[in-house]
């Protein structure tokens, strides 16, 4: 009796975990999981400004060699200004030439666009992380085996040591878009284009607006 009970549950319970075969409109799934940074500090911005020049003085090997001149924005945002001054700091230090006018030059332009998604997306961080502790707090006591204590401590460790990489907080509505060009006036010879994350309350650093709350007031009169 509990088998002829059971089977129709079974049944159910295989074709619910199947898509139909037609739909009005493509399923919505998410991306295999990845990692994007999240800005928080000045020297953040450094290493992203290092990072473009890398990438896009590699690519600018196999042009002939020129100086170049770096575009600068008279009313950027004091996140745009540090990355400029950043890459003319990167580009002198790896011997390139920076012009200070665009003649004869490569020209070098970077784009900021800020984007703003929904609050409070979700984040799925810790599948797995049970393993990765338990292989965590085997390492760290290896590294260090002095007291039987070392090891009750260790995972401690291996926890922080673990999740230390992810930032603290919700994700972040905010999110930069960061273009870095280099070519001349007839078309793009190298370009770098990278996402970040930004902290909420950090928008005014990156030239982010707030919208401007509107009201309505109402005039209410009293009743004869």
């Amino acid at each position: 009796m509990i088998a002829k009970v059971a089977i129709p549950f079974a049944l159910a319970a295989a074709l619910a975990g199947c898509a139909v075969p037609y739909s009005p409109a493509p399923l919505a799934t998410n991306f295999p999981t990845a990692r994007q940074e999240k800005l928080q500090a000045a020297s953040h911005w450094n290493a992203i400004a290092d990072h473009l020049e890398q990438r896009v003085v590699a690519e600018m090997k196999k042009h002939p060699q020129r100086p170049f001149h770096v575009v600068e924005d008279k009313e950027a945002s004091p996140f745009k200004r540090a990355v400029t001054n950043q890459l003319i700091t990167s580009l002198v230090k790896d011997g390139f030439v920076v012009s200070r006018t665009p003649a004869g030059a490569w020209k070098v332009e970077l784009d900021i666009q800020a984007v703003t998604f929904t609050p409070n997306r979700p984040q799925y961080r810790y599948t797995g992380a049970l393993t990765a502790l338990t292989n965590g707090a085997w390492v760290l006591s290896d590294i260090n085996p002095t007291v039987g204590a070392v090891a009750l401590a260790g995972a401690g460790d291996a926890s922080h040591w673990f999740h230390s990489q992810f930032a603290n907080g919700p994700t972040p509505k905010t999110e930069l878009i960061v273009t870095l060009s280099v070519g001349d006036q007839f078309r793009y010879h190298a370009r770098s284009t990278s996402a970040y994350y930004v902290a909420d309350t950090d928008r005014a650093l990156y030239g982010i607006k707030e919208d401007t709350q509107l009201t309505k007031v109402f005039q209410v009169q009293g009743g004869r």
